[in-house]
C-alpha cells in the first residue's frame, strides 16, 4: 500500500484573479507571521488575520481610484479643518497572536507626533487614528480593526460611504465622522467619487473643496 502525502505549496505561489479571495481556516500567529515574510512588502495583495482566519484578497483595477480619491480628500478636509497627520497608506497594523490588518490608506491625526519619525512601527505604537477600505464585505477584516482598536475606519462599498466608530471595543454605525463632525461626508464623498468617473478626478476634488468651503463656512 502507497501512503498519500499532502502537497504543500508556499502561499506566495497561489495566482488569484482581480477581485478574488482566498480564505484559510486555523492559522496561527507564528504561520500568520511566516505568511506575511513570505508574500513580502512588494504586492498587491491584501491581508487581514482575526480569530485565527486569514484572508488573502487581490483589489480589482477599479478599486484603485476610489481608494486614492478618497485618501486627497482626507488630506483636503485636514488641510481645510487644520489637523496635521501623518499618512501611512496600507502598513501592516497587528496585535500580537490576536490580528493583523492592512488598511487601503490610514491616517494618524491625534497621534501625529508621535509618528513623524516613523519608519516603521514600534510594538507600542498606538493605531492610526482614521483607516479606509474600500468594497469590504469581509467580518473577518472588522473584527481585526476592532482588535487592533483603531477608532475610526470608513468602508466604501458601492457608491455608499459607511462610518464606523469605535465604542467600548465594537464598532457602532454612525452618520457622522467623530474627525469631521460638520461635514455630511456620507452624502458628499460618494457623490464626488462618482463625479470623478465623469469629469476627472482633478475636477471632482476642485468641486469636493468648493463644497466643504460652504460647508464649513
Amino acid at each position: 500500500m502507497t501512503a498519500v502525502s499532502p502537497v504543500v505549496k508556499p502561499v506566495s505561489q497561489l495566482r488569484l484573479a482581480p477581485g478574488s479571495t482566498v480564505t484559510i481556516q486555523d492559522v496561527s500567529w507564528e504561520e500568520f507571521e511566516s505568511i506575511l515574510g513570505e508574500l513580502g512588502e512588494k504586492r498587491s495583495a491584501r491581508i487581514a488575520y482575526s480569530q485565527s482566519t486569514l484572508e488573502i484578497m487581490v483589489p480589482l483595477p477599479e478599486h484603485e481610484k476610489p481608494k486614492d480619491l478618497i485618501s486627497d480628500i482626507v488630506k483636503i478636509l485636514l488641510k481645510k479643518t487644520g489637523k496635521k497627520y501623518e499618512p501611512f497608506g496600507s502598513t501592516t497594523f497587528k496585535r500580537e497572536n490576536i490580528a493583523g490588518v492592512e488598511p487601503d490608506a490610514c491616517f494618524y491625526i491625534r497621534n501625529y507626533q508621535t509618528m513623524i519619525n516613523r519608519r516603521r512601527l514600534e510594538p507600542n505604537d498606538p493605531p492610526p487614528d482614521l483607516a479606509i477600505e474600500i468594497d469590504v464585505t469581509s467580518k473577518t477584516k472588522l473584527d481585526a480593526y476592532e482588535a487592533i482598536a483603531v477608532p475610526e475606519l470608513w468602508i466604501y462599498d458601492n457608491s455608499k460611504l459607511t462610518i464606523y466608530v469605535l465604542a467600548n471595543g465594537h464598532y457602532i454605525n454612525s452618520d457622522h465622522s467623530p474627525t469631521f463632525p460638520h461635514i455630511p461626508l456620507t452624502q458628499i464623498i460618494p457623490a464626488t467619487v462618482e463625479r470623478s468617473w465623469q469629469v476627472g478626478t482633478v475636477q471632482a476634488l476642485e468641486e469636493f473643496a468648493e463644497q466643504v468651503d460652504r460647508s464649513i463656512l
